[in-house]
C-alpha cells in the first residue's frame, strides 16, 4: 500500500480561514485543499444552496426536449420512460415517470431485461413501444450510443429524447433532443451529472416552462442523491448540492420504498455511505437477480404496507446476490491461479455459467485480490458479455477503445465499462487487452494508494473537531472522507484480532503508554498486521475518524485504513 501525502495547503490561507471560521487549523487546511479558501466559499460549502443550481436551459437541446414533451401532452400522445436496470437507471425512471404522471396520465415505464436485451436501448424495447402506440420515448442513463435503435424507432414513427451522462461516440443518434453534458458541443457548466441528475434537470426545465414552483421537485431529490452515491460520480458542484438536499429528504420524509428498506437500520441519521451500502445494493439486486421493474415499483410505491412487501422480496434477491457473487469470486480466483495469471497486468476471466447480474461486483472483488484492470465475462445469448473495472489512475474505457476490433459493443466510464464480443474473439481480445494495459499502465497504478489529507496529532481529535468534520459531508469523489496520518503511536496493550476468522484488528492507540489521550481503533481485514503492533512497538497509522455506538453510548474511534511499523 502506497501512502501519498497531499500537498500542504497555503499556511497563510489556512490560518486566516481558521480565524474567520473559529475552527482548528487542521480543519481549515482540509478546506483549503478542497478549494474552500475564503469565508464566502466556506458558507456555500457547508450549506449547499439549491438556488446555486445551474439554469437547465444551459444544457444543449433542453429547449427541444421541453417542446417535444409539451407537444406530446398537447396531442395526448403515449410517453414511454425507458431506463437502464441499475440504480442510476431505475431511480431515473422512477423520478421521470412520477413527475410526468403528476400532470399527465399517458405515461408508462420500461426497463430492459438484463439477460434478454442487455444494456441500454434495445430493438425489443422499441418494438414494445411501437406495438403499444408510444410515439415518444424518454431514455434515461442510456441511449447516447444507440444510433441503430433510434434510427429503427424513427422508421416506426417514434421520437427519442435521450438523457444520458456517458461519453458519446463520434456520431450521435438522430434523436429529437440529446441531453448529455459530456457532448463536445454542450457548454453546460457542470458535466459530471449522473443519469438521474440529467433527468432531474429536464424536470427542472419543465417546471420553469410551466411557471411551477421549484419546491415541487424537492421530494424527488432522494432518488437523485441515491443515484449520485451509487454511480460514484464526483461529489462536487451540482452533485454535492443535490446529494446534500437529497439526504435531507431521506432523513426527514423518505418515500415509502426507502422507509421500508431502512426500517431495520439502527441509525438516527443516514449518510451517503449508508445510501451506497444499504439502499443502493437492494435497488440494484432487483435488476441483477430478477428485473429492474421491481425496483421501479418499489421506488414509486406510496403505500408503506405495499412497499414493505416489495422491499421484502428485494431483500431476498439481495441475499441471493451476495451468495452468488461470493461463490463466483472464488471460482474466478481459482481460474486465475489455474491459468498461472497471478502476475499479469490484467485479470480477464470467463465462465458461461456465471450469473450476468453479479459480474460487475465480482470484477470489483477481484481487484481487491489482484489490483489491476479486470474484466469478468459470461455467456449472453450467442455472445459473451463482460463488466470491466479499473484501478485508480487508469482509464479502462480508453484501453477498450484500443481493442475495438474484437468488440461488438461497449460503453462506460474511466473506471467502469460494459462490453459484448463474439465467443471466437475472446482469446484474441484477452491477449490484446493485456498488451494494451501492459504498454500504457504506469507501475504505480498497480499498487493500491491511500491519499493522506494531513498529518494529525491525536490531541486535536475532539468532539468539536469531529462535528465540523461531519459537516463537510456528503463525501465522495472530489470530496472524499478525510484521511489522516499519525506517526509513532503505540498500542496501549489492548490490541487483539477479532471477528469470526480473527481477520480484523482492534487496538487502542496513544502516543505513548500511559498517555491520557488514547483512541479505540478498528482495522477491518487487518488481522495479519497484529505483529506490527505487538510488544509495545511503535507504528504509523492512516485512518479516518468516525463514531462507535455500543450499548447506548457513543464514542469517537479511528477507522484504520493501513498501518506500517
Amino acid at each position: 500500500m502506497r501512502w501519498t501525502l497531499k500537498p500542504i495547503p497555503d499556511s497563510q490561507k489556512q490560518q486566516q480561514l481558521a480565524q474567520e471560521l473559529g475552527i482548528d487549523p487542521f480543519l481549515a487546511g482540509l478546506l483549503v485543499q478542497r478549494g474552500v479558501d475564503a469565508f464566502a466559499k466556506a458558507r456555500s460549502y457547508f450549506r449547499p444552496d439549491l438556488e446555486e443550481l445551474h439554469d437547465p436551459y444551459l444544457m444543449k437541446d433542453m429547449d427541444l426536449a421541453v417542446k417535444r414533451i409539451q407537444k406530446a401532452v398537447g396531442n395526448n400522445e403515449n410517453i414511454l420512460v425507458y431506463g437502464d436496470y441499475d440504480v442510476d437507471g431505475t431511480t431515473s425512471v422512477a423520478l421521470m415517470s412520477t413527475f410526468l404522471e403528476s400532470f399527465y396520465d399517458r405515461v408508462s415505464t420500461y426497463i430492459p431485461d438484463r439477460y434478454e436485451e442487455g444494456y441500454g436501448v434495445s430493438f425489443k424495447g422499441v418494438d414494445f413501444a411501437a406495438d403499444n402506440d408510444f410515439s415518444l420515448i424518454i431514455a434515461l442513463d442510456c441511449g447516447i450510443k444507440a444510433i441503430d435503435k433510434v434510427a429503427y424507432a424513427k422508421e416506426k414513427g417514434i421520437d427519442f429524447i435521450i438523457c444520458d451522462h456517458h461519453r458519446p461516440g463520434k456520431e450521435l443518434p438522430d434523436a429529437v433532443a440529446i441531453l448529455d453534458p459530456k457532448r463536445p458541443d454542450c457548454s453546460y457548466p457542470y458535466d459530471e451529472l449522473c443519469g438521474c441528475g440529467v433527468g432531474f434537470k429536464l424536470c427542472q426545465a419543465l417546471t420553469i416552462a410551466n411557471d411551477w414552483e421549484f419546491e415541487i421537485l424537492i421530494p424527488y431529490l432522494d432518488l437523485v442523491a441515491t443515484a449520485i452515491g451509487a454511480d460514484i460520480v464526483p461529489m462536487t458542484g451540482e452533485n454535492r448540492i443535490l446529494a446534500y438536499h437529497g439526504l435531507n429528504v431521506i432523513n426527514t420524509s423518505p418515500r415509502a420504498g426507502f422507509e421500508a428498506i431502512i426500517a431495520n437500520l439502527n441509525k438516527t441519521k443516514l449518510t451517503i455511505t449508508d445510501v451506497v451500502f444499504t439502499i443502493a445494493p437492494r435497488i440494484n439486486a432487483a435488476g441483477r437477480m430478477k428485473h429492474g421493474l421491481h425496483a421501479v415499483e418499489l421506488l414509486k410505491e406510496t403505500d408503506l404496507e405495499k412497499a414493505q412487501e416489495f422491499a421484502a422480496s428485494i431483500e431476498n434477491y439481495n441475499s441471493d446476490r451476495r451468495e452468488l457473487d461470493q461463490s463466483i469470486t472464488q471460482e474466478a480466483i481459482q481460474q486465475i491461479i489455474t491459468n498461472k495469471e497471478e502476475d499479469t497486468f490484467t485479470s480477464v476471466v470467463y465462465d458461461e455459467s456465471w450469473h450476468k447480474g453479479v459480474i460487475g461486483i465480482v470484477a470489483s472483488r477481484l481487484i481487491e485480490n489482484y489490483y489491476r484492470p479486470t474484466l469478468v465475462f459470461t455467456k449472453s445469448g450467442d455472445q459473451l458479455a463482460a463488466s470491466a473495472r479499473s484501478v485508480k489512475g487508469f482509464d479502462v474505457y480508453n484501453a477498450l477503445e484500443q481493442c475495438a476490433d474484437y468488440i461488438e459493443q461497449f460503453g462506460g466510464h474511466m473506471y467502469a465499462a460494459g462490453l459484448t464480443l463474439l465467443p471466437e474473439n475472446y482469446e484474441k481480445f484477452k491477449a490484446r487487452f493485456e498488451e494494451v494495459v501492459a504498454a500504457t499502465i504506469e507501475k504505480q497504478h498497480l499498487t493500491p494508494e491511500i491519499h493522506i489529507d494531513s498529518k494529525l496529532p491525536l490531541e486535536h481529535i475532539t468532539p468539536k473537531f469531529y462535528r465540523i468534520l461531519q459537516q463537510m459531508a456528503p463525501f465522495g469523489p472530489g470530496n472524499m472522507t478525510p484521511v489522516f496520518m499519525t506517526k509513532n503511536v503505540v498500542d496501549t496493550g489492548y490490541g487483539k484480532c477479532v471477528g469470526k476468522e480473527e481477520d480484523h484488528l482492534k487496538i487502542k492507540v496513544a502516543t505513548k503508554k500511559g498517555e491520557s489521550i488514547a483512541f479505540n481503533a478498528i482495522g477491518f481485514n487487518m488481522g495479519s498486521k497484529y505483529e506490527h503492533i505487538a510488544d509495545g512497538k511503535k507504528f504509523d497509522i492512516a485512518y479516518s475518524i468516525d463514531e462507535n455506538e455500543w450499548q447506548g453510548s457513543t464514542s469517537l474511534q479511528l477507522r484504520l485504513r493501513d498501518l506500517n511499523s
